[in-house]
Order: C-alpha cells, then structure tokens, then sequence
C-alpha cells in the first residue's frame, strides 16, 4: 500500500523563533522518551579493533518519528517531541543512493537519546549492478562512515535497504525487479558493510502490508534469510475509520512469523484525519502490545494524507500510547 511517501524527501526545514521558544520548554522535564541501553565489545577500539554494538530487542520499547528537515537538521524531531511531549528514541530519515552516511544528524540523535535508523534508497539504481560489486567503493565508504561512527560514539544505527521490495510503487520493487535480484542486492550490501568492519548496524528488512487488493503480495520472495537479517520492519497506514490492527498488519505479521522469529518494529506508520486519528492511534498502541513488538516510527508529513500529529486529541492519543513502553527518562 503506498504510504505517501513518494516524491523528493530533500526538505529544508528552517527553525522559526516560536520554535525555537517551544524546544526551550522542553527542558522543564514534560518530554520522556525511552532509553535503550545498547550492549557494545571492544570499546576500547584500539588500533581499529572492532566494535560490535547490538540494540536491545526488547517488545514496547521504541517510538521513534520521521519529520521533513531531517538529516540536514535534527530541530524537526526536537519539535516533534516538544509538541507530542515523546521523545523519540528512534530518529530516522532516507538517504538517496550516493549520499554519505549524515554523521552530524547521527550525533545529534545520540545526543538526545535516539537510534539513527536510515532507510538507503537505491533509487533507479541497478540493483543487479549494486549486487556484483559496481558500487562497493561507495558502500564501503558508507560502511567506514558507520563504523567511525560506532567507535566515536559508542552507539550503534538501524540500516534498511530497498524497503517496501513487495509493493509495485518504487523502482526497486515488485514487478520492476525479480526478487530474485533484490535478495542478492539486500545480502550483498550487508556482506560489504561487514567486511568493512561496521558491526555496530542492526539491519532492518523492511517490508509493506500485505494487501491483495493492492497487489500487494506475501514478502516470502523477498526473505535474504536470518543470516542478514536482525530486524523486520513492517510499514503500514490507517487510511479509512474501519481499518483495525489486526487486518492491516496482522497478515504480514504471521507470514514473517513462517519466515523468521526476529523482533519486528512497525518502521513506518501514520493515520489520515479522515480515518479518525486519536482511535487509530490508541489502536495502534494496543495493536503493539498484543502482538509483542518492538514500537513504531510515526510518519509525521502532511503528504498524499496528512499523517501529523497536529491536535491535540491526536497528541493525547499518542503520549496515552507511549505510556507502558519501556524505561522512561527525562530530557
């Protein structure tokens, strides 16, 4: 199903006094986030020694967001949380084909408490040009990037490729590639980052719902298997009031359970006005607990759908939510 992402996501999000005033009263401790506590070897990272950092995979554990102005600033998730009171601790954003790993937002969302999660895109990339090594110098600097990074900071990042492969919407997917090539594109970027030494990545295969009449089918084809895989993330939208858990994601939710046991986070989610916001909300939240996710990553761009949490019955609807999931902290 198309989650209303399509388009050019380079926003430039300029910082508005008012803005600026709301982020400044966040530090009087009304946004919580939770905190996950990373598990890392080696951090002494001596003359290049490697450093292996995994996440915790603990269910109701992560709300993370996506905001357009990120990565080339981290203010559009600080707003998020001022106007939601949530602090992510997930901060993600999409990186085209070529573009560098963005160290400094990566920084900054350890510095407020948050895992980068970066969707690469590989555009109208070849991926059977990505698969045979065409590409490697530009993975592998990406690659290095990431694993200075982990030595640096101690903290690991959430990487997906190619996401949504069994929706027909992006030119690396269903109907445009063989899953075929897709799955040696997947195994072959993981392979390069590994052999590079950036141990400090959990990767995320990221799949859309199934919906047969979409055309959206099973992402069986498309499993790289659990060598290559830490994570599933699972994108998904409210789009209509009669739309419930467990139809939207409960069939993509049992055709991973016949492919891998690995945790699963809803990686991309978001509720139009007109499918009634703060019951989507509180329905996704519960959706969660009963099936024993990892959390979510709200969509928050009005495209396509107006996907913000912009009222505050909505914003009730999602702090409600955050309550029960994981550690609490305070800015």
């Amino acid at each position: 199903m198309r989650s209303g992402k399509l388009g050019n996501r380079a926003f430039v999000a300029s910082v508005s006094a008012a803005a600026a005033v709301a982020v400044a009263a966040v530090t009087a401790g009304v946004v919580h986030s939770l905190v996950p506590r990373e598990s890392a070897n080696g951090m002494t990272a001596r003359n290049g020694a490697r450093v292996a950092i995994k996440l915790p995979a603990n269910p109701m554990s992560y709300v993370g967001a996506y905001a357009p102005g990120v990565p080339k600033r981290f203010e559009p998730i600080i707003r998020f949380a001022a106007q939601t009171q949530v602090r992510p601790n997930l901060a993600l954003y999409y990186s085209g084909w070529g573009e560098d790993f963005q160290s400094g937002f990566a920084t900054e969302a350890v510095r407020h408490h948050a895992v980068p999660l970066i969707q690469m895109e590989p555009g109208k990339t070849r991926l059977a040009n990505i698969a045979n090594g065409s590409y490697d110098a530009y993975l592998r600097s990406f690659a290095d990037a990431v694993k200075t990074f982990g030595r640096q900071t101690g903290h690991g990042v959430i990487i997906g490729f190619a996401h949504e492969p069994n929706g027909s919407w992006y030119p690396w997917g269903n109907g445009h590639v063989s899953p075929l090539t897709w799955v040696a594109a997947w195994r072959h970027v993981v392979d390069v980052f590994r052999s590079q030494g950036a141990d400090d990545v959990t990767w995320l295969w990221t799949i859309n719902i199934i919906d047969a009449r979409h055309h959206i089918p099973s992402p069986g084809p498309w499993w790289p298997g659990n060598r290559y895989v830490t994570w599933v993330g699972i994108d998904g939208y409210y789009y209509k009031p009669s739309w419930s858990f467990a139809p939207l994601f409960g069939p993509a939710i049992r055709a991973v359970r016949k492919l891998t046991r690995d945790p699963i986070l809803i990686s991309e989610t978001g509720a139009s006005t007109t499918a009634g916001k703060p019951a989507k909300i509180a329905d996704l939240f519960a959706g969660i607990r009963n099936y024993g996710l990892l959390g979510l990553v709200w969509f928050d761009v009005n495209r396509v759908r107006d996907w913000r949490l912009d009222t505050p019955a909505a914003i009730s609807a999602f702090r409600s939510g955050v309550r029960g999931f994981g550690e609490l902290a305070s800015w």
